[in-house]
């Protein structure tokens, strides 16, 4: 009988989640209420107290976060080619642009040698990405942006239950969007989170969260600012809290599911691993470097015939059409773009079994040792 498919990710909801959900949608109260509160009081106290506001996506945190950190039209934000496009999307939104700066090939993650050099009098910011759920150098990030007098952004969407120094990513820093996507590490179906650095830059998320709207207690409102509708529903919020008690497990049993993969994967076949990192990452996705010989596309298709899950996280962005109108070409971020072209993400959730790792493994030689057997 053949093993069931197995995909890249899947959440991990419980029964009694599922319950607090069921019990949201009883009580008639169902958009942004009750549980989106207690959800922000329980992120604060993960934060070190931080103020936390949540909202529909990570990408909304990010805009927001742009928002409250001044960056408008002329500015530029200083960010990774390689990250899904929202990170990049949310600065041209903004009326700024992004100067792309390329990748460590070992970490994957904004090489900060490069950081400085790209800094103009028109940059503003610095928008990292934890690429897999790997902090980028804390230390080192802070030390060029208080040099320089940069906001720092931090694109920390895949980042939750990560950690830099022993501190939590998020209960430091400066502006840090994480997201609860469907695949994180955490999730809410949909949603995420900004976390600040006082009460004034909550205050304005929560205007530019909802339209920009001041309510009075005599009933009038007034509309200061051209806001969003970013807010987060109490459905959400539910599943949030649910999953909460659990992040350090999750975690935990990423971690174990990761050193399978390192003690199982057959390096002859090629592939470059990711940097060995239990310290700082979360792991929030397992991806290898397919060999140059290798073909993606075959790969993937091959591997989904076997009945296993491959993800693509993610092609070097600046070669989409839209950066090419501003100038970006092939061959400006050579390690990007060599790793976005053959980054794959295999499976990886806390419910797969010890077994699943070696049955990957042992696909994903067979798999290379079929492709090459037909060039």
């Amino acid at each position: 009988m053949n093993a069931p498919y197995l995909p890249f990710t899947r959440p991990s909801i419980d029964e009694p989640t599922i319950a607090a959900v069921a019990d949201v949608l009883r009580s008639g109260w169902i958009t942004s209420g009750p549980k989106v509160r207690e959800f922000e009081a329980q992120l604060s106290k993960l934060f070190s107290g931080r103020p936390v506001r949540v909202m529909n996506s990570a990408t909304a945190a990010l805009e927001v976060a742009l928002a409250i950190a001044g960056i408008g039209a002329g500015d530029e934000v200083i960010t990774t080619p390689l990250s899904w496009v929202a990170t990049a999307n949310v600065v041209l939104r903004a009326g700024a642009r992004p100067v792309f700066v390329d990748i460590d090939p070992q970490t994957r993650n904004i090489d900060l040698q490069q950081v400085s050099s790209a800094i103009t009098e028109r940059t503003r910011a610095i928008l990292p990405v934890d690429l897999a759920g790997l902090p980028v150098d804390r230390d080192w990030l802070y030390g060029i942006a208080q040099r320089r007098g940069l906001r720092v952004i931090e694109d920390a969407a895949q980042s939750m239950g990560a950690n830099w120094g022993g501190r939590q990513i998020g209960s430091f820093g400066d502006l840090v969007s994480i997201s609860f996507h469907a695949n994180k590490n955490l999730t809410t179906a949909e949603g995420g989170c900004l976390v600040m650095n006082n009460d004034a830059e909550a205050r304005l998320c929560e205007l530019h969260r909802l339209q920009g709207v001041e309510r009075f207690a005599d009933g009038g409102m007034d509309a200061t600012l051209a806001g969003g509708k970013f807010n987060l529903t109490d459905i959400a919020a539910a599943i949030g809290l649910g999953q909460l008690p659990h992040l350090q497990a999750f975690t935990a049993r990423r971690h174990a599911l990761v050193r399978l993969y390192f003690a199982h994967f057959d390096r002859a076949a090629g592939c470059v691993l990711p940097v060995a990192d239990f310290k700082h990452s979360n792991w929030h996705m397992f991806q290898v470097l397919l060999p140059e010989d290798i073909e993606r596309g075959a790969f993937i298709a091959r591997m989904h015939e076997l009945g296993f899950g491959v993800g693509v996280h993610y092609p070097a962005m600046h070669l989409f059409t839209l950066f090419r109108r501003l100038g970006f070409k092939d061959g400006d971020f050579p390690q990007a773009e060599r790793v976005g072209r053959g980054l794959v993400t295999l499976p990886l959730f806390p419910a797969m079994h010890d077994e699943d790792v070696a049955r990957v493994c042992a696909a994903v030689t067979a798999v290379i040792h079929q492709l090459r057997s037909r060039s």
